[in-house]
């Protein structure tokens, strides 16, 4: 009898051993790889919405040696650059927004991508407009910002390098219990559920409501498990390295953004290597969405587009007079 207790405990206590291995597993990543690195193009005829295309507007009658190479955010598309592009394009900037593989057609073309793979094409176009142009500045909202601090990292010291960035609401970091942020506490089991399921609820959504310019959201709906990794992965590398940004960088953040805490603005405020840092904490009141595309929402976008025009402007009078 004795020895019959003396195995129960010891399988109970292997069985938690494991338990506690799968947790450390799953919520730390460890050993994760992105599986899909293939160079991909975006096929737009796929595209499930006329929004969803790439906004491309260049000035045909007095060319412009100036761009903005605009990046778009996860699982949006290049709309929520629809106001913004208007704007930079009024103000004599040929803009670019592109829209990146496996969004805006169909979740299930989403699923065979990663972010290895979405970086891969922003990093092809934008070496194309940057042998084209003389200045080329980067916007990112949301992933699209990270983007923009990751193509910082990447061409830092060359001639490659961005003549500025400005990111909106961007990510840093996903869960860190060490920075007191926990985005979504179930990410933390994510990659045990993935081994089930992948994605959860998904399909396209062309509009959200009409609340504040919600109804020009356009992209798709749902979790996409393992993008969302690959994703989070990437986020951990390139915290690492943002003190190779050596840019002039413009960062915004809404203080109750309800997609990515506030406290992702807090660490790349402190972090960044920009040797012109601007940072902009905005507060839009208890209006009831996500507080988070501040450039797609009427009540905030014409003043921070004002801003971001002020910002570029100055640095494109700064490399000119230099």
């Amino acid at each position: 009898m004795f020895r019959g207790i003396v195995d129960d405990m010891e399988c109970a206590v292997i069985v938690v051993l494991l338990i506690i291995l799968l947790l450390v597993w799953s919520s730390t990543l460890v050993f994760y790889k992105d599986r899909q690195t293939k160079p991909l193009e975006t096929d737009e005829s796929k595209c499930f919405a006329p929004r969803c295309h790439s906004i491309i507007k260049v000035h045909e009658d007095t060319p412009s040696d100036v761009a903005v190479f605009m990046i778009h955010g996860f699982p949006s598309t290049p709309h929520v650059y629809a106001y913004a592009s208007e704007r930079l394009f009024d103000a004599g900037f040929d803009t670019f927004a592109y829209l990146m593989p496996g969004f805006g057609t169909d979740p299930k073309d989403l699923k065979k991508t990663t972010y290895t793979q979405w970086f891969d094409f922003t990093c092809r176009k934008y070496e194309q407009l940057r042998q084209k142009y003389h200045t080329v500045f980067v916007l990112g909202i949301s992933m699209g910002g990270f983007m923009a601090m990751h193509l910082s990292e990447v061409y830092h010291g060359s001639d490659k390098r961005p003549d500025a960035i400005v990111t909106v609401d961007a990510p840093i970091v996903y869960n860190s219990l060490k920075d007191h942020i926990v985005t979504r506490p179930v990410m933390y089991l994510v990659r045990i559920l993935a081994i089930f399921k992948s994605t959860f609820a998904t399909g396209c959504v062309n509009g959200i409501d009409s609340v504040d310019g919600n109804e020009d959201w356009t992209g798709y709906k749902g979790l996409f498990i393992h993008q969302g990794l690959s994703l989070i992965v990437a986020e951990n590398k390139v915290r690492k390295k943002l003190s190779l940004i050596d840019v002039p960088m413009f960062s915004m953040h809404e203080c109750h953004d309800k997609t990515v805490p506030f406290g992702n603005f807090m660490i790349i405020s402190r972090e960044n290597g920009s040797p012109d840092f601007r940072g902009r904490v905005v507060k839009m009141g208890s209006v009831n969405h996500n507080h988070h595309v501040l450039l797609m929402y009427r009540s905030v976008r014409v003043g921070l587009m004002d801003e971001i025009l002020t910002f570029l402007e100055e640095k494109l009078h700064d490399k000119e007079t230099k």
